[in-house]
């Protein structure tokens, strides 16, 4: 690796820890960055998942004001860790093709959810209409599927799981955020574990986007708590299209 490649991987680094922090889908940049410094997919695609934890950390911290307290975020913290467990496992035993044809269908599929929120209550019901056990089960659900999803592919994670949360949950959009920077954290924690001690991890890669995602996580989390609802959800939404439509095109080419 040249000085060339290094810059590349630290450049990388700095914006997908914003992105993550504000939209999510960060390892769109760091991932193919770290293709193009000449790592395997599999391996870039573990190393991705190593390197942007410390960001999702970072994001957490400039986003705990906006953090529910008491039980009912640390019960969600088991279901996020089985799902990345579920998904990480995945990643390792199976081939990465049919999943990445159906990834573009997840991203944009959860894009619109977020851009028709509140078309869906209506047809749904809204979350403050819903008995307390089928609001529980409903985010415990989302919440399932964004960690499975996190677990093997990682990128747009926040898209997914700040659409999904935003349907089920009462809160405002910096608080789901906030929600999604938390749990993000938990599938980046836990599928680190996983692959430190099972994939095949470039420590020399990690060692230079993991500093710099932790610096862009700060910073995004700092930003999103300046934005209006209706701006964020705008940037989320036209930001998890893109990702969509380039996943999709990287599919099928």
């Amino acid at each position: 690796m040249d000085i060339a490649d290094a810059v590349l991987l630290v450049a990388a680094g700095l914006a997908a820890g914003t992105v993550n922090a504000v939209a999510g889908g960060g390892s769109l940049i760091t991932f193919p960055a770290m293709i193009a410094v000449g790592l395997p997919p599999i391996p870039a695609n573990v190393s991705n998942s190593v390197a942007v934890f410390p960001g999702y950390v970072a994001s957490v911290a400039g986003s705990q004001q906006d953090l529910p307290r008491g039980r009912a975020l640390a019960i969600l913290v088991p279901t996020t860790v089985l799902g990345a467990v579920a998904g990480a496992a995945l990643l390792l035993a199976t081939p990465a093709r049919a999943f990445e044809l159906v990834v573009p269908f997840l991203v944009l599929g959860a894009t619109a959810v977020l851009a028709f929120q509140d078309p869906l209550r209506r047809l749904v019901g809204h979350p403050r209409d819903l008995s307390p056990r089928r609001r529980t089960v409903s985010v415990q659900t989302m919440v399932a599927v964004g960690a499975v999803y996190g677990g093997y592919f990682g990128a747009a994670l926040g898209v997914m799981l700040v659409a999904g949360l935003a349907l089920v949950l009462d809160a405002t959009l910096a608080r789901v955020s906030a929600i999604k920077n938390l749990l993000s954290a938990v599938v980046g924690l836990t599928t680190l574990v996983v692959f430190a001690l099972f994939g095949p991890v470039n420590w020399a890669a990690v060692a230079l986007v993991a500093p710099a995602t932790l610096v862009g996580g700060y910073a995004g989390a700092r930003l999103v708590r300046r934005l209006p609802s209706v701006a964020l959800k705008t940037v989320i939404v036209v930001f998890g299209s893109v990702i969509g439509l380039y996943l999709l095109w990287r599919a099928v080419r």
